[in-house]
């Protein structure tokens, strides 16, 4: 399967870019990795409900995730090291694309009363991170298929060196914003 939106980077937001911000084109602003992570909070004692994270995860972005271990014990969270803690699947390359074009058009469209992400989740150094609430809004995920249903964190990284750069590419590339400034 070709990824659309890597063909429509090279050929219209590409270019866009280069004639707005960059002096030297070998720095375009491109993306270089999504990253989806889940925190397991009570999962972490129970292995199957952990287990249908880490499929549902897989299922959703093509890719086998992995469980993230506690390097550390912490009381207060009643955490001991080597425990499950997470699960994570990184995206690069065209499977990257695939899963932000399914993102944008996709299952951000199928959030009831949806008005944007939030542009306050630029770091500074041109990646964005935003929450999703529930893994439902999917079109694999099948809902008697889950046990419990968990939100995710999704980080974009990119190879812009500002927020004003990334911003702009992430508009290009079909990330739905809220309207208005920040």
């Amino acid at each position: 399967m070709s990824a659309r939106l890597l063909e429509r980077y090279k050929a219209e937001i590409k270019p866009a870019l280069e004639s707005e911000f960059v002096k030297n084109k070998m720095l375009t602003a491109k993306l270089e990795k999504v990253v989806i992570s889940v925190g397991a909070g009570e999962a972490m004692k129970d292995s199957k409900l952990m287990q249908n994270i880490q499929d549902t995860i897989s299922l959703i972005t093509g890719q086998r995730a992995v469980q993230i271990i506690a390097k550390k014990s912490v009381a207060g969270f009643k955490v001991r090291e080597g425990m499950p803690v997470g699960v994570k699947v990184t995206l690069r390359g065209e499977q990257m694309y695939n899963f932000i074009d399914k993102l944008c058009s996709i299952a951000l469209p199928r959030v009831k009363d949806f008005q944007g992400l939030n542009r306050n989740g630029f770091d500074g150094r041109g990646n964005f991170n935003f929450g999703l609430d529930e893994q439902l809004m999917f079109p694999e995920v099948v809902y008697d298929n889950i046990i419990t249903t968990h939100g995710m964190n999704i980080s974009i990284s990119t190879s812009a060196d500002n927020d004003k750069e990334a911003y702009r590419l992430l508009e290009l590339v079909g990330i739905p914003f809220t309207k208005g400034r920040a």
